[in-house]
C-alpha cells in the first residue's frame, strides 16, 4: 500500500506541476491524468513501483497498448506523456535517469487539417447575415455572426473566444487581446472591418438582450441564451447549425475556421513566422502543418488545369 500511494503522489505532484508552472489547461491536465492513470494501472499489475521502471518495461507497455487495439497516435500520445512525466521525475531527483528518453514512439498518419475554401466562409458569414438581417432576428443571431467573425478573422480557438471580455477589444484600432491562450501566451491579433462591425453591432444589438436574461452581470463578451458567458460547448453548437445550413449539412466545428484562417492567410502570401505569432503558437513545427495543406491544394489545381498533369 505504501508503494501505491508513493506512485500516485508522484503523479499528482507532476499533475500540479502541469496545472501550475507549466500553466497546461484543464483539458490537458484530465488527458495526463487519464493516460498516465492507465500506466500506473500497468505497473501495479507488474508490481513494479514508478520509480523501478525501465525501458524494456516501457516498451511492454507500448505493446500491451497494441495489444488491446488502440490507434497508434493515441499510443503515441501515452507514451509522449509517460516521457514527459519521468523527465520530471528525473528533474526532481526521484529518479536518476529517465527511461523513456530513448523510447521509440511509432509513427503517426500524417492527416493534414480540412480547411474551408474561402467561397465556402463567404457562405458560412451569408447565412449568419441573412439570419440576422431578418425583422424578428433574436439576440443570438447578432451573436452568431459576431463568432463567426472572430472565430475565422482572428483565428482564434473556441476557448480563446469565449473567454473575451468587451474590455479586451479595440474597435476603433482593430485589435483583439487573447489573454492567457493555450500555453499562457498572451498575444494582440489585427481584426478585419466586418469583424469589427459585426461585433459592434452585436453589442448594442445582440448582448443586451442576452444579458437581460441572467441577474448575475458577467465581462465576457459573448454569451449563450441564458444570458451566461457563452462555453466552447455553446460555441461548437453555433458553428455547427450555421455549417447545415450554409455546407449542405457538412460537419463544421469552431477550430475548422482557425484552420481556414492560417491556411489563406499563408495562400495569400503570409510568412510562416507572421501567422505562428497570429495563432499563438509557440513552436513554428506546429505551424509548418498549414504549408502542406497549402501545397495539397496547390497540386490540385495543377492536377485539375495543367494540360500534361
Amino acid at each position: 500500500m505504501e508503494t501505491v500511494s508513493t506512485d500516485e503522489g508522484l503523479v499528482e505532484r507532476y499533475l500540479s506541476y502541469m496545472e501550475g508552472p507549466r500553466r497546461a489547461s484543464p483539458h490537458t491536465v484530465i488527458a495526463y491524468r487519464s493516460d498516465l492513470g492507465d500506466f500506473l494501472g500497468f505497473a501495479k499489475r507488474l508490481g513494479r513501483p514508478l520509480t523501478t521502471i525501465d525501458h524494456a518495461t516501457l516498451r511492454s507497455y507500448l505493446a500491451n497498448l497494441e495489444t488491446r487495439g488502440l490507434q497508434r497516435t493515441s499510443i503515441r500520445r501515452r507514451a509522449s506523456v509517460v516521457r514527459r512525466f519521468y523527465r520530471f521525475l528525473q528533474r526532481e531527483g526521484d529518479v536518476e535517469t529517465n527511461p523513456a528518453e530513448l523510447l521509440v514512439l511509432p509513427k503517426g498518419r500524417s492527416r493534414l487539417p480540412r480547411v474551408l475554401k474561402a467561397v465556402e466562409v463567404g457562405r458560412v458569414l451569408g447565412a449568419a447575415e441573412e439570419r440576422r438581417t431578418k425583422p424578428d432576428a433574436p439576440p443570438e443571431a447578432w451573436r452568431d455572426l459576431a463568432l463567426v467573425e472572430v472565430l475565422y478573422d482572428a483565428g482564434l480557438r473556441a476557448g480563446e473566444a469565449c473567454a473575451l471580455r468587451i474590455g479586451d477589444l479595440d474597435l476603433e484600432n482593430g485589435w483583439v487581446r487573447v489573454e492567457q491562450g493555450k500555453g499562457g501566451r498572451d498575444r494582440v491579433v489585427p481584426l478585419a472591418d466586418p469583424a469589427c462591425i459585426a461585433i459592434e453591432a452585436y453589442v448594442a444589438h445582440g448582448r443586451p438582450g442576452l444579458a437581460a436574461r441572467n441577474e448575475n452581470a458577467t465581462e465576457e463578451l459573448f454569451l449563450n441564451t441564458r444570458g451566461k458567458a457563452m462555453t466552447t460547448r455553446d460555441a461548437r453548437r453555433v458553428i455547427s447549425r450555421l455549417g447545415a445550413v450554409a455546407l449542405d449539412g457538412r460537419p463544421m466545428w469552431p477550430h475548422l475556421l482557425r484552420h481556414s484562417f492560417a491556411t489563406h492567410l499563408l495562400e495569400g502570401g503570409a510568412d510562416l513566422r507572421s501567422v505562428q505569432e497570429l495563432l499563438g503558437h509557440t513552436d513554428v513545427g506546429s505551424t509548418q502543418i498549414y504549408t502542406h495543406v497549402t501545397s495539397e491544394r496547390l497540386r490540385t489545381v495543377y492536377d485539375a488545369t495543367h494540360p500534361r498533369a
